[in-house]
């Protein structure tokens, strides 16, 4: 086996054997990385790869909307207009090609990342 086909399979079994709090906050961690990634892109006029992780970054926002149960959690309804306004900077920056606006965004991304990793983490000690 080589190196890279075992890498994919630690993915894989992470993911398989992930709690749902681990997976929301690897979700966050990609979202993070895409908005990196399309952030630094813009930032070296590669708009082709700036898109292509933008728009990824738009379908984990998206599907963190599309999973978010608003009347099962206190502040759930500021969550969605949190992940709504985060979805619309992201095509925003897309569209326009606007680096600071990816910059508010990544920012945003991060603060969300965060916040879940230790909301997981106290979950995780009770």
């Amino acid at each position: 086996m080589n190196a890279l086909t075992a890498h994919a399979a630690y993915q894989s079994n992470s993911v398989a054997t992930a709690s749902p709090a681990r997976l929301l906050v690897m979700l966050l961690e990609r979202l993070v990385l895409d908005v990196e990634r399309g952030h630094g892109a813009q930032q070296q006029g590669d708009w082709e790869s700036a898109h292509r992780n933008l728009v990824h970054a738009q379908d984990i926002v998206l599907e963190l909307e599309s999973s978010l149960q608003v009347d099962k959690m206190q502040g759930g309804t500021e969550l969605a207009a949190l992940y709504a306004y985060l979805r619309n900077q992201l095509v925003l920056a897309n569209i326009r090609r606007d680096a600071p606006k990816s910059a508010e965004a990544l920012e945003l991304a991060r603060q969300l990342c965060e916040t879940w990793r230790e909301a997981a983490m106290a979950a995780a000690l009770q």
